[in-house]
């Protein structure tokens, strides 16, 4: 008896993945690793500042409680909200970026940062990134011909995002900075505009990021410490090689939950920047792929959720969702590339896992969006399959 058997088509692999449940399951799963992490982390240095060992856990799961209802307010948020608000977050994302150089700012470690507000502080990047991203993709979608075939259409576009920079350089926040330019760039690229269009504007912020370097003695000696961390290793370098000890010493498979000794205030910023750092000792090589692949799965999910609503006829919808991911792929990359030694230091969140209100709450947001895209795609092909009688997956038709 012989019996046929066909290897699937890439296109149906591709329509037969779900990526809703593994959004939320990567998501959940980051999140809880997040305050187990931030728990075992940040006890002795909160016994220490503030007398409470449980100080930063509580604000965390209190942030995250938050996030999650946020999450919930934004899958309920048609996306044609963000579509059509898109001047109104402009002003709102300029705004903030504006107030926070202003006497409401609140200055911590040299950089003007966040505006308190009462019990916690609003880091205005944040905000900034997620409502100029919706501005943009708006304008992709309203201005295509323009955007693909002319250089003005091209060159708009650039004039916000360089007035947003400045702004932000100004705190100084020169990491927010490089995610929000990477993934806006990144989303107009994805949108069809050609690459020698972004020639220019490679060069141009290859010299501009190399004259801010220079210009700014604290930026020099981050990039000369990342070069060579152990030559200046109680000053300079002492941060970034406290965080290759910590990897050292997790070798494969960690010291154990609560073992680490990095975080008993040898390695800065432990519960913050350099989360990545403490997990890599605590649970070694395997619980940083762990870590990793979440990630992965995280953003391969974003990027399929954009790439089926451009199949469905969604443009707006696609495009926020590029940017979505690109804004959280490229800040997860960049703390773990930091935390090993792969990028100059930066102060940069892990998203979901690092302590941090604003983080916490606008990347909730950011995959409520993310959800109610793909709910939205699926209502559409639930309407197409009851109208035409066909099976459609994943953008594609199917008899």
């Amino acid at each position: 008896m012989q019996t046929d058997f066909t290897l699937p088509s890439r296109q149906q692999l591709f329509s037969d993945l779900r990526p809703l449940p593994l959004l939320i399951l990567s998501s959940v799963a980051l999140l809880v690793m997040g305050v187990v992490m931030i728990s075992s982390a940040s006890m002795d240095i909160a016994a220490e500042t503030v007398g409470n060992s449980y100080h930063y856990v509580i604000r965390q799961l209190i942030f995250a409680g938050i996030g999650c209802f946020l999450a919930l307010v934004a899958v309920n948020v048609p996306v044609s909200w963000w579509e059509r608000s898109g001047w109104l977050l402009l002003g709102v994302g300029l705004l903030v970026l504006v107030l926070v150089l202003t006497p409401l700012g609140r200055t911590v470690n040299g950089s003007t940062r966040w505006i308190p507000f009462g019990l916690f502080n609003v880091q205005v990047s944040e905000v900034a990134k997620l409502c100029l991203i919706a501005y943009l993709a708006g304008y992709v979608v309203r201005r295509r011909d323009e955007l693909l075939n002319t250089w003005p259409g091209f060159i708009k576009p650039l004039v916000v995002l360089a007035v947003a920079s400045m702004l932000l350089v100004i705190q100084p926040d020169f990491g927010a900075t490089v995610v929000l330019v990477s993934a806006a760039a990144g989303m107009i690229f994805l949108s069809g505009v050609r690459l020698t269009r972004f020639m220019p504007l490679i060069g141009t912020l290859v010299v501009l990021g190399v004259v801010l370097v220079v210009t700014q003695p604290y930026r020099l000696k981050r990039v000369v410490s990342y070069l060579d961390p152990w030559k200046d290793q109680f000053d300079t370098g002492y941060q970034l090689t406290q965080s290759l000890i910590a990897f050292g010493r997790g070798e494969w498979a960690g010291v154990g939950l609560g073992n680490s000794v990095q975080k008993l205030f040898y390695l800065p910023e432990a519960h913050t920047d350099f989360i990545f750092a403490i997990i890599a000792e605590e649970f070694g090589l395997m619980g940083s792929l762990v870590v990793l692949g979440l990630f992965t799965v995280l953003v391969v999910t974003g990027f399929v959720i954009a790439r089926r609503a451009e199949l469905a006829n969604m443009p707006f919808a696609a495009c926020f969702s590029y940017g979505i991911t690109l804004l959280i792929g490229l800040q997860a990359g960049i703390n773990m590339a930091v935390s090993t030694g792969l990028l100059p230091t930066k102060g940069l969140t892990l998203p979901l896992v690092s302590y941090g209100g604003s983080s916490l709450m606008i990347t909730c947001i950011s995959l409520g969006i993310l959800a109610r895209v793909e709910m939205e795609r699926l209502d559409r092909e639930r309407l197409a399959r009851e109208k035409t009688g066909k099976r459609v997956r994943g953008g594609a038709v199917y008899d």
